[in-house]
């Protein structure tokens, strides 16, 4: 029996990837051309885009695009708020926006906040980031500043692909990503936050391995690790390479986005 749709078959891998940052970029501000200024970018570093191309684009450059920033001064904590802050012996103004960015929270305890985000996946402190979060024309009289996620990181995806396909000539993906922890396991990795262009889960079901078997349960979550792998030349530091190309995966063209990767509630044995 052949499992799943699209992102059932049509997916190859070869050996070898190319995964490379996209130089030039400027320290975006709000109301930016992210497409003018990410397609003006590959030009100039002599690369040509072709079929099958994966762009991906970290989160904070929307963020920042969207001018998603938020003075934790201004913020006036309600009940809940100074409740959990209390209880997590954190910053009453954060609590109160990881709150207002949140659908529930998951897990509490001393010094962590996991909650499922608006968006629906599981993060800590909703995705709320601190480094590089001023915005261009913040003064001393402001702040503690913070940047939030972007909206519609789908839409945003969709929309940089029709560009910058159209821009390029070439069938390609865009990912929006981020990163986050895993229970378990220490450290944080690139995920995809939004997708457009390509099948975020891999489904296998159906096919066999190299003894015969069948595989009854195997679907791989490609969008995840190729943002994984995205995470790597990108950094998360002072590097400055939120845009990085990937090269050498073979998809179908598909118009899911990132909630395919999401795991019905009902179903997580962990939030």
């Amino acid at each position: 029996m052949t499992h799943g749709g699209p992102s059932a078959s049509g997916y190859r891998v070869g050996s070898e990837l190319l995964v490379r940052s996209i130089p030039g970029l400027p320290t975006i501000e709000p109301g930016a051309d992210l497409c003018a200024l990410i397609g003006s970018a590959i030009e100039a570093a002599g690369i040509e885009l072709v079929d099958g191309d994966i762009l991906v684009v970290a989160s904070k450059v929307l963020s920042r695009a969207e001018g998603r920033f938020v003075d934790l001064g201004a913020i006036e904590p309600g009940d809940e708020a100074l409740t959990l802050a209390k209880e997590v012996d954190k910053d009453p103004r954060l609590v109160e926006l990881i709150v207002r960015e949140s659908l529930e929270v998951s897990r509490k305890a001393t010094g962590a906040l996991i909650v499922r985000h608006r968006l629906g996946f599981i993060s800590a402190n909703a995705g709320i980031d601190a480094s590089n979060a001023a915005p261009p024309d913040a003064d001393s009289s402001t702040g503690p500043w913070v940047l939030t996620l972007p909206t519609d990181p789908d839409r945003t995806a969709a929309f940089l692909r029709e560009e910058l396909s159209a821009r390029f000539n070439a069938r390609i993906a865009v990912l929006i990503t981020d990163s986050w922890g895993r229970p378990f396991r220490r450290g944080t990795v690139g995920f995809a936050l939004g997708v457009s262009g390509l099948p975020p889960v891999w489904d296998r079901r159906g096919s066999f391995d190299r003894h015969g078997r069948e595989l009854e349960a195997t679907e791989s979550a490609v969008a995840d690790s190729i943002a994984a792998a995205a995470d790597l030349v990108a950094g998360q530091a002072d590097e400055g390479r939120p845009v990085t190309l990937v090269r050498g995966i073979v998809f179908p063209c598909s118009e899911e986005g990132a909630d395919a990767l999401l795991r019905d509630p009902k179903q997580d044995l962990y939030a």
